[in-house]
């Protein structure tokens, strides 16, 4: 509420109206009127700054649901790890929020007495973090931490599926912290914030123009995926992916239900996460921007998914649904970067690109016996380079101009805008790369020295549903092998047998192994 004092005085209080009174000669009239105007202009503010309020938690919401990786990837790999992967991607949610309020947010945003291009200098635990009663921005008030956070997690999410059942779970937690509370904000602080060397927001960009990642394919993906890339890398592949002569063997997931609702809700996630990146939406120019946005993603994962899903029968897998829903996720990641500044038809090219080289990538993964289960380095690394990279190439003038509020900014090489921008992006590109592995492969590394980073092989045979969390996860069938036979079960006993044994879900049962039959 406004703390502006009563209308008598048009919304002054009186000792202000004293003055303006004062000011206006004795024109008590004019100085009410002045007063109403002023009150009139605060209630604006407030009614803006609440507008915003609701858009940024709501966009950080959204983002959040993007933590259904977890449904993704829990359909991706065998039954016996379900509960693993799950519980690893709470963990990145709970541990990125408690290293984003202590250092994470701080590292990323923070601006001290000494502000400086590569790291934050101030805010850690949120100490002297200014409110709505000494700020009119809702981008510094207490929703900006809440949206940001958002990020971070996702981004913490995404190497989870990469080194999925074989990996410590000791080394994922201290992964989790490490990359949350360190690695993720120091990229941040380069490319979003004000003072980063790399970003576009700043008063000196790089080569005059500055990196552009709208919604984070570098930031967030990029950093992401190559981290899990580098895990997947030191932690060796699966028992098994690879037969003696170096050929993957085939390995498929245990719910392909999972896997696409996983897909659909990181599909409605990701109007939060390109969208509500224009942080306001309190004027038609960035309300404008925000929709652009939601066509392009769109647009950019129908593409990917379809270019995907044409490979599949290309190559002779028939209609293949992992493909679909791979291609629409890579289309997703690749236009995080450009969504507000490239044309639909850019946005078309954008994901059909990023299908071909995650396929591409894949391939080459396997070649190297790389075992990235989900293709999180293809997926978010590869693709995500691609996003930052085409925005170099294709982001339209006025787009640029109006996503960033300037009348004078360097744009797309194929618009005419020259290559100070595409320069910037393949420098970005390095950047992120460069520092992601010097940091997660030293870290990985370090684990995998004390023997820290891998199960053993009976734990990885077992299961690490069983063997690291106690529970037994069985599936199909496993409970036909567990339940009893029907030949000295009582008729009704019989029919839950029979029922029991074609139970789909991974779940626990108190029973003992025997055989399943008529």
């Amino acid at each position: 509420m406004s703390n502006q004092g009563p209308l008598s005085t048009g919304g002054c209080t009186s000792e202000q109206f004293a003055e303006v009174v004062k000011a206006l000669d004795g024109d008590s009239a004019a100085a009410t009127a002045l007063c109403q105007v002023f009150a009139t202009s605060n209630r604006t503010e407030e009614i803006a700054f609440g507008l915003n309020t609701v858009f940024m938690v709501l966009s950080g919401a959204l983002v959040f649901i993007m933590a259904s990786f977890a449904m993704l990837e829990a359909g991706a790999i065998r039954s016996k790890n379900a509960m693993n992967i799950l519980l690893q991607t709470v963990l990145d949610g709970a541990a990125s929020a408690i290293m984003w309020y202590l250092v994470g947010f701080g590292f990323a945003y923070g601006i001290g007495d000494r502000p400086n291009g590569f790291i934050g200098d101030a805010l850690f635990g949120l100490a002297r973090y200014k409110s709505h009663e000494t700020v009119t921005d809702v981008r510094g008030d207490w929703t900006s931490w809440f949206f940001q956070w958002a990020f971070c997690a996702t981004a913490a999410t995404i190497p989870a599926g990469a080194v999925a059942e074989r990996f410590n779970f000791n080394a994922y937690l201290g992964y989790s912290l490490f990359l949350g509370g360190f690695v993720y904000p120091v990229v941040v602080h380069w490319v979003w914030c004000r003072t980063g060397w790399l970003g576009y927001g700043t008063d000196a960009p790089l080569l005059g123009a500055g990196m552009i990642d709208f919604a984070g394919s570098g930031v967030v993906h990029m950093t992401g995926g190559l981290a899990g890339l580098i895990g997947a890398t030191m932690v060796g592949p699966r028992m098994g992916r690879f037969d003696s002569n170096g050929q993957p063997v085939h390995m498929p997931g245990h719910s392909a239900i999972l896997v696409v609702l996983g897909t659909v809700l990181l599909w409605f996630g990701w109007y939060g996460f390109n969208p509500g990146s224009a942080l306001v939406a309190d004027n038609a120019n960035v309300a404008s921007v925000a929709g652009r946005a939601a066509v392009t993603t769109t647009l950019s994962g129908a593409a990917g998914g379809l270019t995907c899903l044409v490979i599949a029968v290309w190559r002779g897998r028939s209609w293949d649904l992992t493909y679909l829903c791979n291609g629409m996720l890579v289309g997703f990641v690749s236009i995080t970067a450009g969504c507000s500044v490239l044309e639909p038809w850019a946005a078309l090219l954008c994901g059909g690109v990023a299908a071909v080289l995650f396929e591409a990538a894949c391939e080459g993964l396997l070649k190297l016996r790389i075992d990235d289960v989900v293709s999180a380095g293809p997926m978010h690394g590869v693709c995500g380079a691609w996003g930052v990279l085409i925005v170099g190439l294709l982001a339209k003038k006025e787009y640029v101009e109006q996503t960033f509020d300037r009348d004078i900014y360097p744009h797309g090489l194929f618009y005419g805008g020259g290559g100070k921008l595409l320069a910037s992006q393949v420098i970005g590109i390095l950047a992120i790369a460069g520092w992601v592995f010097g940091t997660m492969g030293p870290f990985f590394a370090a684990f995998r020295a004390v023997g820290s980073l891998r199960i053993s092989a009976e734990d990885e045979t077992l299961g690490l549903d069983a063997s690291k969390h106690g529970v037994r996860n069985l599936g199909r069938a496993g409970v036909r092998k567990a339940m009893p036979s029907c030949r000295t079960l009582d008729p009704l006993n019989c029919v839950v047998s029979h029922i029991s044994c074609r139970v789909e879900s991974a779940a626990s049962f108190p029973i003992t192994p025997s055989s399943c039959t008529t």
